[in-house]
């Protein structure tokens, strides 16, 4: 039995945090979807927040790349996800990274009042540097799954998201047109000359 699968009978299952990270086109959002549809196929009450400002694909739905979506509810602030989380067993967050420093305590609490909440964001930015809550999601979380992208220049693992813009703006949406998954090895190649 998986953990997401091991629920005590009969009372209100205890809360957790579980982390879904890794570079862009990981596979993270797509996992949050699998995870949250088992949740609703068990009949347990699902909540599915992201941030107001991620509308690349849809206002009002999470979806991955693979176009695979599921219904949430825009945000802009994790109060709000707080707020908004009543009478539910599980909680879904997406795009983490762009939430505010007061997501792990949001998270915490809600996983305290006995809510799985499931999370996925971006581990590092386009620096290679943590970014946002993420670290603090991932140290608080009792469950964190990294899952990575291919390479597009070598075929390895990828475990870095290259930005192939010239713009330094920490948060700059955007798909392959912009960004590109890279091992550690082409990412270093890729960026020697900007550090």
């Amino acid at each position: 039995m998986t953990f997401q699968e091991n629920i005590i009978k009969g009372n209100k299952p205890k809360g957790w945090i579980e982390v879904v990270c890794g570079s862009m086109f990981s596979g993270k959002t797509e996992e949050l979807i699998r995870r949250l549809k088992r949740a609703k196929f068990a009949k347990q009450k699902v909540e599915i927040f992201k941030p107001q400002i991620d509308t690349r694909y849809s206002e009002e739905e999470v979806v991955s790349h693979d176009s695979n979506s599921i219904h949430s509810t825009p945000v802009s602030s994790s109060g709000n996800i707080f707020l908004l989380s009543s009478d539910v067993d599980v909680i879904g967050i997406d795009e983490a990274q762009f939430f505010d420093m007061g997501l792990p305590e949001v998270c915490k609490k809600l996983a305290d009042q006995g809510v799985r909440v499931i999370i996925a964001g971006l581990d590092m930015d386009y620096r290679g540097v943590p970014f946002g809550p993420m670290p603090h999601l991932m140290a608080n979380a009792e469950y964190v799954t990294k899952v990575h992208a291919i390479c597009v220049k070598c075929g390895d693992l990828a475990q870095y998201t290259h930005r192939k813009s010239e713009s330094e703006k920490l948060v700059l949406l955007g798909e392959m047109d912009i960004y590109e998954p890279l091992c550690r090895t082409c990412y270093n190649k890729a960026t020697k000359n900007l550090k």
